[in-house]
């Protein structure tokens, strides 16, 4: 797969705007200014950026009278059968009459420009909720349970001028806004939205005999939803079904209560684990099961026993806070951070010795993007890289280094968190990096750098054989502890102690490593990332140096290294990382979570964790 097909599949929204070329940086900002124009010509106010994606942006507005709209751009750049899919989306939504579905208000074009305009939900979407909160509460994820099951319910019922079922192909946490004050939900963004070509039984849903003998039904409608919670059957191409949805739904359950961004890791952390009531735990681990007819049996019970279940006496479980079982920094700052996550040494993790698709394509970021990097691996290995990158979506920088050998799982951390009021949620994203580590059995090393974007120098040149040159003023910004900090020689961790990384394509010149060796001896944590494309060469880095009386050699290293970019040849990745020192920590295999259900008596409970609270 060449470089250029590659970037088809680019999904900006997952691109911090600090990565992008200068160039590229201002279309971006005139693009989203023009919108914000053609929205107060047209009488709307209270503009806002709500949204990106593939092919185009959304805002939030509102009316004169103070209705809430939503408004989906296309970019007049698209092909005009991308351009057209909002035509057919705003079709689709039409169709849809539900009090948790907001309703389409109009479909326009506006100077060439196609504009969707819809109801505005009141709240956040779940993903972004999940974030902030981290595993949600049992009593929570069962009334989004209840609200989910009759949205498919009345999805597959064949009402209207189009007596189809229809199916959303595209549920997922970050596509659920989540009114946290009713706690209600509504599900929005209906992009992949079909008519179904079989019902919930899996027969033809068809309007005559000739349409039932057509080529149509051989072939596929389904649109592609977000590869991280559709389920197989979507994912591999199968007629359309409203069975694709259950499989969102599932996925989007387990997500929220396992504070995941995926499905992945049911295997590993099972819903049973999780502290849901058993019945609604076990019908998730079987929508989730890779067994086709379980899966068809544990679906057709969730849109039956949903509204049965909700009539379930549930009550908030006063919960202890989780401890990390890595170790965690927080540090207090003013500025704001933009994180990106960079994983190196990850190909052992696949399956099969399958070509690798990203050799072409030298981007830090691709991984978060392109989703076809998971391709050959297994359930939990990409669960696991899901949840390195759900850190990404923390203020959060530093690194991490994961070992497997065959006697269990070593690992090294160095994260600073940059929001204190994040850690509970912080902490149950990285202990589930510990419990699917756990789960994976092979032999090989993982490191991540967590770096500030807004941090990343930009240096351009106009042809690819051409040097690359610091502009006046560039330097590498470093963060100093006040007073120094523990140093024991013996523990310290080096930029180079797992040798060359096979993975990264750039080879830096040797005064560059001559300065990276030199900083190796001085007390510190950080990393430093070279990404050269043709025309683009991207130096990310993070630094806070342990040792303030050794400060003046530290700044004249880095600088160093500024002066060497000029003689940077080739195109590729190259990163170096240094902890602050070795502070590894060791777990055993362990292929499940043990089951934790919620309690029969749920009060009875409660009562006596507030007694053990105040004892303890």
């Amino acid at each position: 797969m060449t470089q250029a097909s590659l970037q088809q599949f680019y999904i900006p929204e997952e691109q911090s705007v600090y990565l992008l070329s200068h160039h590229d940086a201002r279309k971006l900002k005139d693009w989203v200014a023009l919108c914000q124009t053609q929205l107060a010509q047209l009488g709307y106010r209270d503009i806002q950026l709500i949204g990106k994606g593939a092919y185009g942006f959304v805002f939030a507005g509102t009316t004169p009278t103070g209705d809430e709209y939503v408004f989906k751009f296309t970019r007049v750049t698209l092909p005009a059968h991308l351009q057209e899919r909002l035509e057919e989306e705003a079709f689709m939504l039409e169709q849809v009459k539900h009090p948790r579905v907001p309703a389409l208000v109009a479909y326009q074009r506006v100077r060439g420009q196609s504009i969707l305009v819809m109801q505005r939900a009141p709240g956040l979407n779940l993903e972004e909720f999940s974030l902030r909160e981290g595993r949600l509460s049992a009593r929570l994820v069962m009334r989004i349970a209840v609200q989910l099951a009759d949205i498919l319910s009345a999805l597959r019922r064949e009402t209207g001028a189009n007596p189809r079922p229809i199916v959303h192909g595209d549920i997922k946490p970050s596509n659920l806004v989540f009114d946290p004050e009713h706690e209600d939900i509504a599900l929005i963004d209906w992009g992949s939205s079909v008519f179904a070509q079989l019902d919930a039984n899996q027969q033809f849903v068809t309007a005559s005999v000739m349409e039932l003998m057509s080529d149509n039904l051989q072939q596929t409608n389904a649109r592609l939803g977000d590869v991280y919670f559709i389920g197989e059957e979507q994912l591999n191409g199968a007629l359309s079904s409203p069975r694709f949805d259950e499989q969102g739904a599932a996925g989007t359950l387990y997500a929220l209560a396992s504070a995941q961004s995926c499905r992945f890791g049911h295997r590993a952390i099972p819903a049973s684990s999780l502290g849901l009531p058993m019945e609604l735990a076990r019908t998730l681990d079987g929508m989730l099961d890779p067994d086709p007819s379980v899966r068809l049996r544990a679906g057709d019970h969730f849109i039956e026993a949903m509204p049965r279940l909700a009539r379930l006496v549930m009550v908030e479980l006063p919960e202890p806070p989780s401890t990390s079982l890595v170790p965690i920094w927080s540090h207090a700052t003013e500025r704001e951070i933009d994180t990106v996550v960079y994983s190196s040494r990850k190909a052992f993790l696949r399956e099969t010795g399958g070509q690798e698709l990203l050799n072409d394509v030298n981007d830090v970021q691709l991984d978060r993007y392109y989703k076809n990097f998971m391709q050959d691996m297994g359930e939990t290995e990409k669960a696991f890289l899901a949840a390195v990158s759900r850190l990404g979506k923390y203020p959060v920088v530093g690194g991490l280094a994961v070992r497997w050998e065959r006697d269990g799982v070593y690992i090294d951390t160095s994260l600073n968190l940059h929001d204190a009021a994040l850690k509970p949620a912080f902490v149950a994203a990285v202990n589930n990096i510990v419990h699917l580590a756990r789960a994976i059995h092979r032999r090989g090393i993982f490191k991540s750098c967590l770096f500030n974007a807004r941090d990343t120098l930009h240096l351009e040149r106009t042809h690819p054989a051409e040097p690359f040159y610091v502009l006046k003023g560039m330097r590498i910004r470093y963060e100093m502890s006040a007073v120094p900090e523990l140093e024991d020689r013996t523990r310290q961790h080096s930029y180079f102690e797992d040798g060359p990384d096979p993975e990264e394509l750039l080879t830096l010149p040797e005064s560059i490593m001559t300065a990276l060796k030199a900083l190796n001896e001085i007390h510190h944590t950080g990393m430093i990332i070279f990404e050269a494309l043709p025309h683009h060469l991207k130096i990310h880095s993070y630094y806070r140096l342990l040792d303030p009386s050794r400060e003046q050699a530290f700044a004249r290293h880095l600088t160093s290294i500024l002066d060497a970019v000029d003689q940077i040849e080739g195109l590729g990745v190259s990163g170096f990382m240094k902890m602050p020192y070795k502070d590894t920590r060791y777990f055993t295999h362990l292929e499940r979570q043990p089951e934790r259900f919620y309690p029969r008596d749920p009060r009875a409970a409660a009562a006596e964790r507030k007694i053990a609270a105040k004892s303890g």
